[in-house]
């Protein structure tokens, strides 16, 4: 009886699993400050991002855009063909790449570091203020010589 109760129970979960993932929204992710590229089967004529400072796309070509995060968050993308049909209708959410950093928190100070392989400061939202912003004036006076070496 426990056995034929707990199937049941099993093959009800699942079915409500499998319409639930029928109904669920697609989710397309990037990271902040990096870029995936995403193709579509016919030639797209339109594209629109709902929140351009979350994310922005890059039209290639017909058939191959380059999705690249901006900023943390959610926002929309819509492909649209020649006839105005939707090839693309998903979220995008843009979140925190981990991946080779190191965080600091001392209380609730926060500093990030970039270790690949040595440790730098990085600039992320998030951080400190004295942080942050020491990080963003030493990245330009360091762009700012670079350019002005080339010229």
């Amino acid at each position: 009886m426990f056995r034929a109760w707990f199937l049941s129970l099993a093959l009800a979960n699942g079915l409500a699993s499998a319409a639930f993932a029928e109904a669920a929204p697609q989710l397309l992710s990037v990271d902040v400050d990096h870029a995936s590229v995403l193709k579509v089967p016919r030639p797209a004529a339109t594209v629109i991002i709902g929140n351009p400072a979350i994310a922005d796309v890059t039209v290639q070509d017909a058939t191959t855009m380059v999705l690249t995060g901006r900023a943390y968050g959610i926002t929309n993308l819509i492909v649209l063909d020649g006839d105005g049909q939707p090839l693309i209708d998903e979220k995008v959410a843009v979140r925190a790449s981990e991946e080779g950093t190191v965080r600091i928190y001392r209380q609730a100070e926060r500093q990030t570091y970039a270790c690949m392989p040595e440790c730098e400061p990085t600039v992320t939202v998030g951080d400190t203020e004295a942080s942050f912003n020491l990080a963003i004036t030493q990245h330009t006076q360091r762009q700012s010589l670079a350019t002005a070496v080339t010229k």
